[in-house]
């Protein structure tokens, strides 16, 4: 099983690897986001630090949705999905292989690339290291999240609208305490709280979602 499990997981890196694309678009779109603030609100550092938290987030969140549409959709396409909820194996292990692929091709670009955007938006030093770490637990919420969304409009037209609206919602815990962690660093208040809750909203869905996933997808195959 484990040696399916690795297959799947290097058969989709090598398979993203070879539409650049579909990996660069998502880190371009964060850098450009988080970059036209300074343009539009004027090189005020004081208003860029304080602003810098929630514009990263938030561009970070967006840019993780416009890959989820890829996440099934060439595998419902060319039969592969078919073939993986027919295999011996439990689909919501093959699910959470999809789901660390597409994590590892899309938010840890994010995670990496950050330390540079918060230069750019004037965050001190000390908050560097927090606003790696709450991405660093964050984003793979949202692609675990997001493959929720992605299996239900599966197949469906209009497809990104749909997975927007539902996922749209469920990302909003998560983008609180993920810039709160930022920002408290920022004003010197302690947030152990905020890992704490972030670290409890990955366990739960590092549990749940996998399933309700493989689930969602069973019911688009019919």
């Amino acid at each position: 099983m484990f040696k399916a499990i690795g297959r799947l997981f290097w058969r989709d890196l090598t398979v993203a690897l070879r539409r650049s694309t579909d990996i660069l678009t998502p880190l371009v779109f964060f850098v450009i986001v988080v970059s036209l603030f300074p343009l539009g609100l004027g090189p005020e550092p004081n208003m860029l630090r304080t602003m810098a938290p929630g514009v990263i987030w938030v561009a970070a969140l967006l840019a993780t949705m416009l890959s989820l549409n890829r996440l099934f959709a060439n595998d419902y396409a060319d039969g592969t999905l078919e073939q993986m909820a027919l295999a011996p194996y439990p689909l919501s292990l093959l699910v959470l292989t999809k789901v660390a692929a597409h994590w590892t091709l899309t938010g840890l670009p994010l995670v990496l690339i950050s330390p540079l955007l918060a230069v750019q938006m004037h965050l001190p030093e000390s908050a560097f290291s927090t606003l790696a770490l709450s991405l660093l637990l964050g984003t793979p919420i949202l692609s675990l999240l997001g493959a929720v969304g992605a299996a239900l409009t599966l197949g469906l037209r209009g497809g990104g609208v749909l997975v927007s609206l539902l996922v749209l919602p469920l990302y909003t815990p998560i983008l609180i305490f993920g810039a709160g962690s930022v920002t408290g660093v920022m004003i010197g208040i302690d947030t152990g709280a905020h890992f704490s809750l972030l670290g409890a909203f990955f366990a739960l869905a590092l549990t749940f979602l996998p399933w309700a996933t493989a689930a969602a997808l069973r019911v688009s195959l019919d």
